[in-house]
């Protein structure tokens, strides 16, 4: 083969390339492998590898690793293969730490079936974040990373209540100013309507509500809905700086969590590892 014929081959191999973060790799045949990852451009996208377990391809094309895919695709045969990976990041913390590889698979599985939330570019932006964040927290703080990815992303949906006010009074949850990183809140109780799709007032949830509407009525707190508000609406750390206890951790897990299973369906890797999230 002639060094033109070599280098024509080359470039018939790899006649794509884009920036991609890994999602999942499964067994296609014998030694091969299904990848899917995420593009910014394309969306979800799937591609075999090939090679054995000694290739060292296989070894850098791995869940959230994210770099530079090159691809071989053949239109003719509707087909695609990866033919090398440039990885940029790694995501070492997560195979040390359960929690962070569980809540890396819960974003990953939603993320699929939701196949972007409808925007690709805001999707990729979103997910690489949320995954860079995890690395570099503790296990302690990844608990509020995971709530606060999945409120965005219920935004991103476009489920996410539209206003943070009560739904009655419109009365503000917050006694301050929310483009600072102290935010005060009111004191007193908050609830969500799952019906109507947003937040009331203790005064007007004593008032307007009988006993039949409240079981559709979830209880959580002021503070809850103004942590809430910062993350749909302000910079990452304004929500990032604010302080939560123990139980206003578990209070808005399962309220984000119910809400995102009502929106998304029941996503497998939620359930397998609620003892862990």
């Amino acid at each position: 083969m002639s060094i033109f014929s070599k280098k024509k081959y080359y470039i018939d191999m790899r006649n794509n390339q884009k920036e991609a973060l890994i999602l999942t790799v499964k067994p296609q045949g014998e030694s091969n492998r299904l990848i899917t990852y995420i593009t910014k451009e394309d969306g979800i996208c799937t591609s075999l590898l090939y090679g054995g377990p000694k290739s060292k391809l296989r070894s850098l094309v791995s869940p959230w690793n994210f770099g530079q895919i090159y691809l071989y695709n053949d239109e003719s045969k509707n087909s695609s293969k990866i033919t090398d990976f440039d990885v940029k990041k790694y995501h070492p913390s997560f195979r040390e730490n359960l929690y962070k590889t569980m809540a890396a698979n819960v974003a990953t599985e939603i993320v699929i079936t939701t196949k972007c939330g409808g925007s690709s570019q805001e999707c990729f932006t979103l997910l690489n974040g949320f995954l860079d964040g995890l690395d570099l927290l503790s296990e302690e703080h990844s608990k509020s990373g995971l709530i606060r990815f999945l409120w965005r992303y219920l935004g991103l949906l476009g489920i996410q209540p539209q206003n943070f006010t009560c739904l009655k009074c419109d009365k503000a949850f917050f006694s301050g100013n929310l483009s600072q990183n102290a935010i005060e809140y009111k004191s007193g109780g908050a609830f969500y309507s799952q019906s109507e799709n947003g937040f009331i007032c203790e005064d007007c949830f004593k008032l307007m509500y009988d006993s039949s509407e409240k079981q559709f009525i979830s209880k959580i707190t002021s503070k809850a809905v103004v942590y809430l508000e910062a993350t749909a609406l302000l910079e990452p750390s304004v929500s990032r700086n604010m302080t939560l206890t123990i139980n206003e951790i578990e209070q808005l897990k399962d309220f984000v969590f119910s809400l995102i299973t009502l929106g998304v369906g029941k996503i497998k890797s939620l359930q397998s590892g609620i003892g862990i999230l």
